[in-house]
C-alpha cells in the first residue's frame, strides 16, 4: 500500500464533501505519500492494476476514472501520475464549455483542444504525467486540498455572436467570437488592453488608429490597446472564430 493503511481509513471514513482542515491533512498526507514513492514501488503498482483490470475486462463494466488510467498507462508508462489521477476530478468539457482553476489548484490537461488563460506567473510546478523536470515537494506543500468539483461556465451571451466567461477573479475574462459567414460585430471600447486570438476562419479586423483594414485568419494573434473598438467581419468560408483575453469587467467596477 503505497499511502499507508492508516491515511486511507481516515480518507474513507471521512464524510463526504466535508472540507473540513482535518480531512484536507489527510488528503495532503495521503497525496505527498504518493508523490514521493520510489518509481519502482510506483511502477510496480501500476503493473499489478492494469494486470487486475485486464483480468476483470470481461466480466464487468470499467468505471471513467478506471478507463482513464490504463489510457494514461500507455501514454506514461510507470509515471506516478497515472496513480494521482484517482486523487483528481476527472472533467470533460463540451464545445462552448470552460472550467476556471484558482492558484495552488493541481490539473492536467490530457486530450482535445482548448484555449487557456492564466494570470502572470512566475513559475509552472510540475509532478507527473510529463518528461520534464519534476518538483514533487514543492507542489505537494503549495496545494490547497480543496475537495470539490470545478465550476463548469456555460459563458453569457453579451452580444450577437459573442460569448462572456468570467471567472471569479480580476486577472482575466475570455470572449468567445463565433461570426457565421457574411456577419459582422463592434467590440465596444473596454478600459484595459485586450489581446486576440483566430482560432479558425478567415476574416478582416479593423480597429481606431488603423489605416486600413487588417486580415484576420486562423492563428493570428493582435493586439488592442485600451478604449479602442473593434470591428470584426467573417467573409472567409465557414465561421470565423477568435477569442478575446482582457482585464475582468469587473476589475474597473
Amino acid at each position: 500500500m503505497l499511502v499507508g493503511k492508516e491515511d486511507v481509513v481516515k480518507l474513507m471514513t471521512a464524510k463526504e464533501h466535508d472540507g473540513g482542515i482535518g480531512v484536507r491533512s489527510y488528503l495532503q498526507s495521503a497525496f505527498t505519500k504518493l508523490m514521493a514513492t520510489s518509481k519502482e514501488a510506483v511502477a510496480e503498482a501500476i503493473s499489478k492494476l492494469r494486470s487486475r483490470l485486464n483480468g476483470e475486462i470481461k466480466i464487468r463494466t470499467f468505471t471513467e476514472k478506471e478507463q482513464l488510467v490504463l489510457s494514461l498507462e500507455q501514454q506514461y508508462p510507470g509515471d506516478v501520475g497515472v496513480l494521482s489521477a484517482f486523487f483528481f476530478n476527472y472533467v470533460k468539457l463540451r464545445p462552448g464549455e470552460a472550467l476556471y482553476i484558482g492558484a495552488n489548484e493541481p490539473h492536467a490537461y490530457l486530450s482535445g483542444e482548448c484555449v487557456e488563460c492564466m494570470a502572470t506567473s512566475d513559475n509552472v510546478i510540475r509532478a507527473g504525467l510529463t518528461p520534464k523536470y519534476k518538483d514533487v515537494q514543492t507542489l505537494c506543500s503549495m496545494l490547497t486540498y480543496k475537495q470539490m468539483f470545478p465550476e463548469i461556465l456555460q459563458g453569457v451571451l453579451v452580444q450577437p455572436y459573442v460569448i462572456r466567461y468570467t471567472p471569479p477573479f480580476d486577472e482575466f475574462e475570455v470572449d468567445r467570437y463565433l461570426l457565421p459567414q457574411g456577419e459582422s460585430v463592434t467590440m465596444l471600447p473596454v478600459p484595459g488592453p485586450s489581446i486576440f486570438l483566430v482560432m479558425t476562419g478567415e476574416g478582416e479586423i479593423q480597429a481606431d488608429g488603423m489605416p486600413d483594414e487588417g486580415v484576420a485568419k486562423e492563428g493570428d494573434v493582435f493586439f488592442v490597446p485600451a478604449r479602442t473598438e473593434v470591428k470584426l467581419h467573417a467573409s472567409g468560408p465557414g465561421c470565423l472564430q477568435l477569442y478575446r483575453a482582457g482585464v475582468n469587467s469587473r476589475f474597473f467596477c
